[in-house]
């Protein structure tokens, strides 16, 4: 994470009404040792701004209280001498020590619990994030640097993972300024005893990356944060997001087993087969059906995880073409048939995850329907399908069904919860006391959507030329093969439009499943830049000139799915 490293002299002042005493000590120790009022003076301004490195690690290590030094400062800025006769902690010491005061408790501040900082996740609730065991009130910070936006991705939640990827900022600099805004320790979680768990579906689940910002813990769901997801055309694996309706099976590779059912006859396939069968590969984008939907729900109330904008990644799937098994057993096109597929997660009933697409779509060879095994190049992880999960491009995440175990050709669609109760769209008339969920088709093709990622939302946003324009980045897909052909951004709420420049794949229209990054620099006039606020707003554009709606009062569902209306951000532009 890139912080920016404020005057010391500046930190001095913000934080000298909550280390008076460490502040007063100094002051007092240095004026009575002075010679006259000149020299006593030379050092209070001296003491107020420390200089050297020794000087900045010791202040910020005295504030900290993460460092008992039993010394006083003295005259001679290069030349510290100890009252009680100590040896001067050498700067290597003083470094060790700096590095550990997130993983001190300091007992002169209270104790939060991870809920109550997840609480404070925008500059309205005040931006808390943990740091190993401290708890930091950052919103000054963020607030008052334009860096500050990057801090925003961890509001709330743990700032650690950012420091893993962002090493070249995780400085003893930041550090100290951190730790100058500590207000608190954050309290153990109570592990849950081993024996406890073993009989437990959870007790297996994967190993997850930290930066992923779970919507629910059991079963597990989460997203990456929205600044990174810009950033590269495939997402990385450990950062697509995750959705899981049950917990996580655990398969041995060597025992999977594959049933096909329909056709001519009846087949079983092991890894090995699938794997010996003509690889093909695509790049897809999968987006869960209730993305972006934290922005339906300030409409109105909606049942469901609160999704932001991060619930999608693109990848490149690689693995066998459904319709080449399905010819292989025999299987003709009939427009009226279905594919079922049934994973191996299931239900406290043993009832597996299923849905179904029709099967016009799996038997089509531009449909690129695959059953994958290697994600971006790399085997499917256990959170993402391991062995076998089955991918239909452009069509909504819930039927891209992980951990496949089953595939049945049938006169019907599936008949699971998944397909025939939930993930369907509806009037935003309709409330729960009229909702007849057998009126409304399952979502198969996604609608046409777009989301800003970069800048977030409140972050402080520097006009970055001499003409005054700032950047925005995001993301666009629409569902069903059809291309992006345009993203349009206002920052003026719509007077004037501003075309943005795309990063995608060069692939015919109907087969365009990945999504598309783009990037736009946008005007910003001299009364914008004296009001602060301004509010960006995105819409795209898809091959059949399919566009997003402008507000979610026009789109509110109960069950907040299919959220695709403009993606509106408001920055503050400094």
């Amino acid at each position: 994470m890139r912080l920016v490293r404020p005057s010391w002299s500046g930190l001095v002042r913000g934080r000298q009404h909550q280390h008076s005493q460490y502040h007063r000590r100094f002051l007092l120790t240095t004026a009575s040792r002075g010679s006259n009022g000149e020299r006593e003076e030379q050092q209070h301004s001296k003491w107020s701004s420390p200089g050297s490195r020794s000087e900045q690690l010791l202040y910020a290590a005295c504030w900290a209280g993460g460092l008992t030094l039993g010394y006083h400062w003295l005259s001679d800025r290069n030349n510290l001498v100890l009252l009680e006769g100590q040896r001067v902690p050498s700067e290597e010491e003083l470094e060790a020590t700096a590095r550990q005061w997130h993983v001190t408790i300091r007992k002169e501040l209270p104790n939060y619990r991870a809920e109550q900082v997840e609480q404070h996740n925008c500059a309205e609730k005040r931006i808390w994030v943990t740091y190993g065991l401290g708890v930091y009130d950052v919103t000054d910070f963020a607030d008052n640097h334009p860096g500050g936006d990057k801090i925003l991705m961890a509001a709330g939640s743990a700032i650690d993972p950012f420091w893993a990827i962002y090493q070249q900022h995780n400085t003893l600099e930041v550090l100290e300024l951190l730790e100058g805004f500590r207000i608190g320790n954050l309290e153990g979680q109570v592990v849950t005893n081993a024996d406890d768990e073993l009989g437990s579906p959870w007790s297996q689940e994967p190993q997850r990356h930290a930066l992923l910002k779970p919507a629910s813990k059991r079963p597990f769901n989460a997203e990456p944060p929205i600044g990174l997801l810009a950033e590269q055309f495939y997402t990385p694996n450990d950062l697509f997001y995750v959705r899981n309706h049950l917990p996580v099976p655990v398969i041995n590779p060597e025992d999977y087993e594959l049933e096909i059912e329909g056709g001519a006859k009846e087949t079983t396939l092991t890894l090995e087969g699938i794997k010996a069968l003509p690889k093909h590969s695509v790049t897809a984008a999968i987006m869960c059906g209730g993305n972006r939907r934290s922005e339906m729900t300030k409409v109105k109330a909606v049942k469901g995880l609160s999704w932001g904008a991060g619930a999608v990644g693109n990848a490149k799937w690689s693995g066998a073409r459904l319709c080449d098994v399905l010819r292989e057993q025999g299987v003709q096109p009939d427009e009226s048939k279905h594919v079922i597929f049934e994973g191996a997660d299931l239900d406290p009933t043993s009832h597996p995850y299923g849905a179904s697409i029709p099967l016009a779509k799996a038997l089509d060879p531009r449909g690129d329907v695959i059953l994958a095994y290697e994600m971006n190049d790399e085997p499917l992880s256990r959170d993402h399908g391991f062995p076998i999960r089955v991918i239909v491009p452009g069509t909504v995440g819930a039927r891209n069904v992980k951990w496949l175990t089953r595939i049945v050709v049938a006169d019907k669609e599936s008949d699971s919860h998944w397909q025939q109760n939930d993930y369907k769209g509806f009037s935003p008339s309709t409330d729960w006391d009229t909702v007849d969920f057998s009126k409304s088709d399952a979502i198969q093709a996604m609608p046409v959507t777009s989301a800003i990622c970069t800048p977030q939302p409140g972050a402080r946003v520097k006009v970055d030329d001499d003409e005054g324009h700032i950047t925005v980045r995001g993301y666009a897909w629409s569902g069903g093969g059809r291309k992006i052909v345009r993203v349009d951004l206002t920052n003026d709420e719509g007077v004037s439009w501003h075309v943005a420049e795309l990063e995608q794949e060069e692939i015919p229209d109907g087969r365009h499943y990945g999504w598309s990054l783009w990037t736009a620099r946008l005007p910003v006039s001299e009364a914008q830049r004296k009001a602060g606020d301004v509010e960006i707003w995105a819409k795209a554009v898809d091959s059949a000139y399919n566009v997003q709606p402008e507000k979610f009062e026009h789109i509110w569902n109960l069950r907040g799915v299919l959220a695709n209306a403009y993606h509106k951000v408001k920055v503050k532009i400094v």
